[in-house]
């Protein structure tokens, strides 16, 4: 199993780079590909920062590579349920620290609007530290 950088998810979702989107594709359609929550975490950054990519595109972006015979994720429940809360309207890097946490007592920030949005997810307990 090969792990895949940023770099190369990106260029297989924007095709901006066509030899080096050619040679993601072979790779991401051919090889077991492993993808971390980091890297998705980065990649919904820099699309959305870089190619104006809207939540919905992106969760189907995600969803769709996600679901290639040869990808694996680290966490799939996780993303799972990081992009179910993205598309609901949730920042997708604190719909995957909410998702992580759900295991523990409480998620503590002093992000009210954060603890807010948990609440109508029901992501769990979310409160000031």
């Amino acid at each position: 199993m090969l792990a895949i950088d940023t770099n190369v998810l990106v260029r297989f979702l924007v095709d901006d780079d066509h030899e080096q989107f050619l040679h993601a594709q072979r790779l991401i359609e051919r090889e077991p590909t492993f993808i971390a929550d980091t890297v998705l975490l980065e990649s919904e950054w820099v699309l959305r920062n870089g190619y104006a990519f809207d939540a919905l595109t992106f969760v189907e972006a995600i969803r769709a590579v996600a679901g290639l015979p040869t990808v694996a994720l680290e966490s799939p429940r996780r993303i799972a349920t990081a992009l179910a809360w993205r598309e609901q309207g949730l920042d997708f890097g604190d719909a995957l620290h909410l998702a992580a946490a759900s295991a523990c007592d409480a998620f503590l920030t002093f992000d009210r609007r954060l603890a807010k949005a948990a609440a109508r997810f029901g992501a769990g307990t979310v409160r000031a530290p």
